[in-house]
């Protein structure tokens, strides 16, 4: 059974493995593995996805206890009144702190203003070389999206030029590649840490958290 980090009478939160499909769509149409909602069903959770993770993403994931409790807790989120912290390892050393506000395509083909907040926790160098250079650096980074886009994490991160490692389509494919070789890895290095928010129904504050994997390891 997957772990349930939080439930009350209204929601419950999943801490998501990675590389679990939410639940199967148009986009998903070619994943033929079972679903975190049919998973849920068969241990008799008959609940409602909030708000989405990616197939490859970790961590919170909020679902409704019924349908009717869905809308308040996505308007809550729409309004921006609900803090969504997510970590991630980057290629190359960043700056301290920033803003990326690059507009992200939705799934219809449309350029949607996007804004994301970022904090590097740490730096790493490893003297383990990457084309084209000698060794290697990474940054442990908090990213705060103040917006909701498809991928936008993984868009804005590569905007930047310090793509997530791990991630096939945004990522950097020398990267990825040691990761793989070097510490047998070729997981997403996208975690939703937290999810901050006062309750729509009980007004009371909820500040849920969800542990990594045991593959961050060393890089937390």
């Amino acid at each position: 059974m997957l772990p349930i980090i939080f439930e009350d009478a209204y929601y419950l939160c999943i801490n998501k493995p990675n590389n679990l499909l939410v639940h199967h769509s148009h986009y998903a149409r070619n994943i033929e593995e079972e679903s975190l909602m049919e998973i849920l069903k068969e241990n008799g959770y008959n609940v409602f996805p909030i708000h989405r993770l990616d197939r490859k993403t970790s961590g919170v994931l909020m679902l409704a206890k019924a349908k009717e409790f869905v809308a308040p807790f996505q308007k809550m989120m729409e309004q921006n009144e609900v803090q969504k912290v997510y970590h991630a390892l980057l290629r190359g050393h960043i700056t301290e702190n920033g803003i990326i506000d690059t507009p992200v395509k939705n799934d219809r083909g449309n350029y949607k203003e996007a804004l994301t907040h970022f904090r590097c926790l740490k730096h790493f160098e490893l003297e383990i070389p990457v084309e084209p250079y000698p060794n290697s650096r990474y940054s442990l980074v908090e990213f705060t999206p103040k917006t909701g886009r498809m991928h936008q994490l993984r868009i804005h991160a590569n905007k930047i030029s310090h793509p997530i490692i791990g991630d096939p389509k945004h990522g950097n494919r020398h990267h990825n590649h040691m990761f793989i070789t070097e510490f047998q890895n070729d997981h997403l290095f996208l975690h939703a840490e937290s999810l901050e928010f006062v309750h729509p129904f009980l007004k009371t504050k909820h500040l849920v958290k969800a542990e990594k994997a045991e593959f961050w390891g060393r890089w937390e």
